[in-house]
C-alpha cells in the first residue's frame, strides 16, 4: 500500500526510517525474507539492538554488510526473529483448548494441527503433551513452522534450560495438566530433554506468513504472539492463510494481545473464548 503523497509531504520519513525501509527491501531482494510489513517500532528496536551486538555504526553500514555477507545475514536473522516463548505460556489458553476445543477434535478420525511461528518449539511440545493427555496425539500430525532455521533446529532437539522448567511446570498445572510434568522430560547437565516420542509425527518446516502459501488442510491453527509484530496488511494476509488452511468449522488460537476484530476476517470466525483468543471458522 503506497503512502498518500500529501501525508508524506506533511510527515516526511526520518533518516532512520528510510534506512530501515532500504534494509528490509535489500533483505527481501537478496534473501527472499520479507520483513517489509513488520511494525516499524519492533523492527527499529531489533535492528538497533543488532547494531550494538554486531559492532556496526549505522543501519546503512549493516545493509552494505548484509548484501555481501550471507553469514552476517544469518546472524542478523537471529535478532530480527528474537524467539521469546515458554511452555504452556498463558495457561488459560491451553485450558480453553482442553475444555472447549478438544471435545470437538475427538469427533475427527485424524487431525492436523499447524503451529505457525513455532520459534524454538515450546508451544509445539506444550500442544503435544496436551494432545497426548487427551488421547489425540497418536492420530495427529503437527506442522511446526517458522522462518528462522536456527529456531527450528532448537525446536527439533526438544532441549530447554532446566532453570526454566520450574516456570513451565507451574504453567502446565494451571493449564489443567493431568500428570507430573517431570514425566515428560529427562534432566541432565542443566538441561531438560523432552520425550522425543512427543514429536514423532511433527514436521518442522521453514514457512513465511509474509510470502508463502497454504500447504495443508488443518483442524487447528495456533499462531500466538506473532501477529503483534505485523502491520494490518500483513495481519490480514496471515489470517487469510489460516482461514484457507482450516477445514470447515476448524479452530484458530491467537496470542493474548491479538484479535481478529477489525480485520478482513472478523465475520468469518465465531468467538469461542474472547479472553483466551480462541475462534472457530464459520464461513
Amino acid at each position: 500500500m503506497k503512502a498518500n503523497p500529501e501525508l508524506r509531504a506533511l510527515h516526511p520519513p526520518s533518516a532512520t526510517e528510510i534506512e530501515l525501509r532500504l534494509l528490509m527491501e535489500a533483505i527481501y531482494l537478496k534473501y527472499s525474507y520479507d520483513f517489509r510489513d513488520y511494525t516499524g517500532a519492533s523492527q527499529k528496536r531489533r535492528v538497533q539492538y543488532a547494531l550494538g551486538q554486531l559492532g556496526l555504526a549505522s543501519i546503512s553500514a549493516l545493509q552494505e554488510r548484509v548484501l555481501r555477507d550471507p553469514a552476517l545475514f544469518a546472524q542478523l536473522l537471529q535478532y530480527l526473529t528474537i524467539p521469546v516463548s515458554e511452555m504452556f505460556r498463558d495457561p488459560a489458553y491451553f485450558l480453553a483448548l482442553r475444555q472447549q476445543v478438544v471435545p470437538m477434535l475427538h469427533t475427527y478420525p485424524s487431525l492436523t494441527v499447524w503451529v505457525a511461528g513455532c520459534s524454538t518449539g515450546e508451544e509445539v511440545f506444550s500442544l503435544a503433551i496436551l494432545l497426548r493427555e487427551e488421547g489425540l496425539l497418536e492420530r495427529t500430525r503437527i506442522y511446526a513452522t517458522d522462518i528462522n532455521p536456527a529456531s527450528l533446529e532448537k525446536a527439533r532437539q526438544g532441549i530447554f534450560p532446566l532453570e526454566s522448567v520450574r516456570g513451565y511446570t507451574a504453567n502446565y498445572q494451571r493449564a489443567g495438566g493431568r500428570r507430573a510434568f517431570s514425566d515428560y522430560y529427562t534432566a541432565a547437565y542443566e538441561a531438560a530433554r523432552f520425550d522425543p516420542s512427543l514429536c514423532a509425527d511433527v514436521i518442522f518446516a521453514d514457512h513465511s506468513l509474509a510470502t508463502d502459501s497454504v500447504f495443508a488442510e488443518t483442524h487447528l491453527v495456533s499462531c500466538r504472539n506473532v501477529l503483534i509484530y505485523f502491520n494490518r496488511q500483513l495481519q490480514d494476509r496471515a489470517l487469510g492463510l489460516f482461514h484457507e488452511s482450516l477445514c470447515h468449522r476448524g479452530f484458530l488460537g491467537l496470542g493474548a494481545k491479538e484479535s481478529i476484530d477489525f480485520s478482513g476476517y472478523a465475520e468469518r470466525f465465531e468467538v469461542l473464548s474472547r479472553a483466551e483468543r480462541v475462534y472457530r471458522k464459520v464461513a
